[in-house]
């Protein structure tokens, strides 16, 4: 006898479900590459690192967030100060 319709629907849930996790583990792992990317770039251009620099002090407003991004703002401050003269 075939699967009622109850059957069906919870694996079809099920499936969806799992769907979901693979979609949200596929864009956390483009968010790394991307993030991993520009970071690298940043740190070897002094435009980028301000641009980037600026751009996380506007954007990361949660204080946890702020905290986690002390040293890489130092890093992108320094240099970002690679193309000022001294």
């Amino acid at each position: 006898m075939g699967r009622t319709i109850d059957q069906q629907i919870a694996s079809t849930q099920a499936k969806l479900a799992r769907l979901k996790t693979r979609q949200k583990a596929s864009e956390t792992r483009r968010k790394i590459i991307v993030g991993a990317i520009v970071t690298s770039a940043a740190l070897k251009d002094p435009k980028i690192a301000r641009w980037m620099a600026a751009t996380l002090r506007k954007n990361a407003t949660r204080e946890v967030d702020q905290k986690e991004l002390v040293g890489l703002l130092e890093e992108l401050d320094q240099a970002a100060a690679k193309a000022d003269p001294a």
